[in-house]
């Protein structure tokens, strides 16, 4: 009951640690467990949450709300971290290529052709890192990953998506 008061209070670690002893304390108290969970998740930390609703729900498989709200709850923000790193490591690795564009290494001769060449292929580049800054992840009411492009040529207010349908997991600008 102190892990619930101090998570309410936002005090979430000090809301972790007494959590954890009383797991510790009483290791096959599923209500524990269950707790244990709601304040890792509270604290962002979503797969120990995981872990600690799967312990609840093998201590107390009979208990639905561990399956139906926390457990699929958690696993909601599981696959939202997921799409979220994929998008961060697919904009980082765009930006590594507009930066070091092996094209630009060699020394050209800048009347050339193949300098025009270089300069295409960092446009394009330039392009596709434009585009991944624009596209925003969210996640609708059941849990589905959809990808919105803002800023699209007179489809600006069909892209948006509304603040009460969707959440807004990450975006790189803020309009």
């Amino acid at each position: 009951m102190k892990s619930q008061v101090l998570t309410i209070l936002h005090e979430v670690f000090p809301a972790v640690k007494a959590a954890e002893m009383a797991v510790k304390f009483q290791p096959l108290w599923w209500e524990g467990w269950q707790t244990l969970g709601r304040a890792q998740l509270s604290l962002g930390e979503v797969d120990l949450a995981v872990r600690s609703f799967q312990i609840a729900i093998h201590l107390c498989p009979s208990e639905t709300s561990l399956w139906q709200e926390d457990l699929n709850w958690a696993w909601t923000l599981q696959k939202q971290q997921v799409a979220t790193k994929e998008k961060t490591r697919q904009e980082e690795e765009a930006k590594n290529q507009i930066l070091n564009a092996p094209e630009l290494e060699q020394d050209y001769d800048f009347e050339s052709d193949e300098v025009l060449a270089a300069c295409v292929a960092v446009a394009e580049r330039q392009t596709h890192y434009d585009e991944l800054r624009r596209t925003t992840v969210v996640i609708d009411a059941e849990g589905n990953i959809q990808k919105v492009v803002s800023g699209e040529q007179g489809s600006e207010d069909a892209a948006a998506p509304s603040g009460e349908q969707f959440v807004k997991a990450r975006g790189l600008s803020m309009n």
